[in-house]
């Protein structure tokens, strides 16, 4: 319903720009051309056309495309700071409205006067044309109708209608993220830009009100904080069109990341505790706690729904005991070993194969391949042995009496809002994180047995529905397997599709991939 109401303002505000566009002597359908359409608005109020390469550029994108917008708006005199507000934050109101006024002309009709004019001395109105007769419309009606406002004020206004637009699309809309690890690989590559839907399992309200604009967690430049605590909200997520669906591609909150070592952030808070002991981590390092929609984003592949059992057996998943998504181009982890020489790394490139080599034993690799690349890599004549790399012990809840790996674990059952866990030594480990940190229980294992909020209890009903995520990449793919289940008031929203994608081939460069623009996420 919200897609639905959202895809019917959009039309109507489409709607009202194609008819401002036909005002201003242009084609209707190049006011919803994506880039042209901004082509056009430079040419039509005299702003230099090789800033349509700037929207090209994150953040910088967003003032050049507002400004590119408000300009054109003023060429039809709506000047004032209340129309220029409307024209951002209704223009499916306002946009109709002053296409069917007679009295909103383009460049207060001076532009229709001078073509009417050169109509009239028999002059031919080609291209080359119309473009000289805009252009000295445009500096007529400056004269004519001086702007009061300065250079400066001009673009702190559009700045600031930016920010505000922005960051209510980036909020409850859809919002631009870009993909960092080989986690997701083959279905998501490094350098992948996607657009991620917040309607589609509804938007939430946000946790942290206050905050500055386009920062996530962190001040850009300077460190700190970039967000405030002054006011905290609950969750609350407004209705979406669909509930998340197995085996959706999903953007979250990092459960493990509500508590984070500023110097050391590559690693979890939690696995370094492990690693090195809770009175290590917090005297050597700054701990900061996080408010849920200020922990890094993930993105992962939902493979398991509330109340579902899943297990995983020598690298296979099961859901409810029969076989899960299996990623038609998965990555398992191999040791290559050669006869001294060495593989050829350009090539590994190429097939996007990441390798590792060994500073110990020359000659030795870690490669991630499908089975397509495992094939080809033990044809080559320098590759004298293949093996599956050992998976290391340990995955969560990372307690002595559960001896799983990240290829064999479980079965585990997903808690689901109302269900209801008996609470024993078996069942606590799994589920005391969700009851103690995610569901804000006071949780206590005292002699007699087990207290909620100082209470006695030998059971616990679940308040939230919860979700286990998995990269594709399952060899390299930090996800469930190593911090457990994810909330749903940690849920973001879903990858729909990727807008551009960059290719590093090394030395520095880059090219694009052409196949992966709007190629849809599945």
């Amino acid at each position: 319903m919200w897609l639905i109401i959202f895809a019917v303002l959009t039309a109507i505000a489409g709607y009202g720009l194609w008819q401002l566009f036909v005002k201003a002597g242009r084609k209707g359908w190049e006011a919803i051309v994506p880039f042209y359409s901004q082509y056009i608005q430079a040419k039509l109020t005299g702003r230099p056309t090789w800033w349509v390469i700037l929207l090209l550029v994150p953040i910088v994108n967003i003032f050049v495309f507002y400004n590119l917008y408000l300009d054109f708006i003023h060429c039809f005199g709506k000047r004032r700071f209340w129309e220029n507000a409307a024209a951002v934050v209704v223009p499916f109101i306002v946009l109709p409205m002053w296409a069917k006024d007679n009295n909103v002309r383009f460049l207060n009709g001076l532009y229709a006067k001078n073509l009417k004019a050169a109509t009239q001395e028999g002059l031919e109105l080609t291209a080359e044309k119309r473009a000289e007769i805009e252009q000295e419309s445009y500096q007529e009606y400056k004269i004519k109708y001086p702007y009061k406002k300065s250079m400066v004020r001009e673009w702190a206004d559009a700045i600031v209608f930016a920010t505000v637009a922005a960051s209510l699309i980036r909020g409850f809309l859809i919002e631009a993220y870009m993909i960092p690890t080989g986690s997701m690989e083959r279905t998501l590559l490094i350098g992948d830009f996607l657009f991620v839907s917040k309607l589609n399992y509804g938007p939430r309200v946000p946790n942290t009100p206050i905050a500055f604009p386009f920062a996530h967690h962190t001040m850009p430049i300077t460190g700190g904080k970039a967000y405030s605590e002054l006011i905290e909200l609950p969750y609350k997520r407004l209705p979406g069109f669909q509930k998340i669906e197995r085996n959706d591609v999903v953007v979250f909150n990092f459960p493990a990341g509500d508590t984070v070592a500023l110097e050391n952030q590559n690693a979890s808070y939690y696995d370094l505790v492990r690693a090195y002991g809770w009175q290590t981590v917090n005297s050597q390092f700054t701990i900061q706690a996080r408010p849920i929609d200020k922990r890094e984003n993930y993105i992962k592949r939902c493979v398991g729904l509330p109340g579902d059992k899943i297990a995983m057996k020598d690298a296979k998943l099961f859901i409810n005991d029969q076989p899960g998504f299996d990623p038609p181009e998965s990555q398992l982890d191999y040791m290559v070993l050669t006869d001294g020489t060495p593989l050829n790394m350009d090539r590994l490139r190429e097939l996007r194969i990441e390798a590792v080599g060994s500073d110990q034993q020359p000659g030795l690799y870690q490669l991630f391949m499908t089975k397509d690349e495992l094939a080809l890599v033990k044809s080559w004549s320098n590759v004298k042995e293949i093996r599956r790399s050992p998976v290391g012990e340990g995955a969560y809840p990372y307690d002595p009496q559960y001896k799983w790996n990240f290829d064999n674990f479980g079965p585990i059952l997903i808690p689901k809002k109302g269900w209801t866990v008996a609470l024993n030594t078996q069942t606590l480990p799994i589920y005391e994180r969700a009851i103690r940190v995610y569901e804000n229980n006071k949780l206590e294992k005292r002699a007699d047995g087990i207290y909620i909020n100082d209470v006695k209890a030998d059971s616990y009903t679940f308040k939230m529905d919860y979700f286990w995520m998995m990269g594709d990449n399952r060899h390299n793919s930090l996800d469930s397997r190593g911090w457990g289940f994810v909330p749903e008031d940690h849920i973001v929203g879903k990858a729909l599709f990727t807008w551009m994608s960059w290719d590093e081939i090394g030395s520095g460069l880059s090219k694009i991939r052409w196949n992966r623009i709007f190629k849809g996420i599945h």
